[in-house]
């Protein structure tokens, strides 16, 4: 089973940030930085078949995958958005940088071509908010052994609204009707998928 998170962001700004401010200098990298440890992580050992897609309006797409990362990356927030700023705003272009994130990937690809492309290779893909079916009993049916992909949404909880998502029709599910960041909701699908 693959699984594969989606998570956007329209307010990442890297002009002035600096790791001493990193909330208020570059429009809440941190939050994407805490999202990846969490989907790659598992008690600091890499988790298998596990994927992030970040979508990031102003500098592009960035997709970490677990099986191509090297033991050298960043295990704690900070160091990842030190890491993920240089490599987003220089590239892999210098070999002598050691940019541990030399193994992820670019993507000039859209977030709604992203999710197309997903659904047309048979991933089941959904959406997830307090509104929606009930993911434990939903994944109990006969969901447990297939490649998904999960659409977290963003900081300010607008893509979730977006017509292009809802003209999807996909799949909306809820972990509960708390509302939780979106690292956590990705612990939550993570550790909920390993009871099933």
């Amino acid at each position: 089973m693959t699984l594969i998170f989606i998570i956007h962001s329209e307010t990442v700004n890297l002009e002035r940030s600096t790791i001493k401010d990193l909330p208020g200098s570059s429009g809440r990298i941190d939050v994407l930085c805490r999202c990846i440890l969490a989907a790659l992580y598992r008690n600091y050992e890499f988790e298998e078949n596990i994927q992030i897609w970040v979508f990031i309006d102003k500098y592009g797409t960035f997709i970490f995958n677990s099986e191509n990362l090297n033991k050298n990356f960043p295990k704690n927030e900070l160091l990842l958005a030190k890491y993920f700023i240089d490599y987003i705003l220089h590239g892999n272009n210098n070999e002598a940088n050691n940019n541990p994130l030399s193994s992820i990937k670019t993507t000039e690809i859209s977030i709604f071509e992203a999710i197309e492309e997903f659904i047309n290779n048979g991933f089941e893909v959904f959406t997830l908010n307090e509104d929606g079916e009930d993911f434990a009993k939903f994944m109990a049916k006969n969901h447990r052994n297939k490649d998904h992909v999960f659409i977290i949404g963003d900081q300010t909880g607008n893509f979730m609204d977006k017509k292009e998502l809802m003209g999807l029709n996909l799949t909306n599910l809820s972990l509960g009707e708390q509302s939780y960041l979106a690292s956590s909701v990705i612990r939550l699908i993570k550790i909920r998928l390993l009871k099933l």
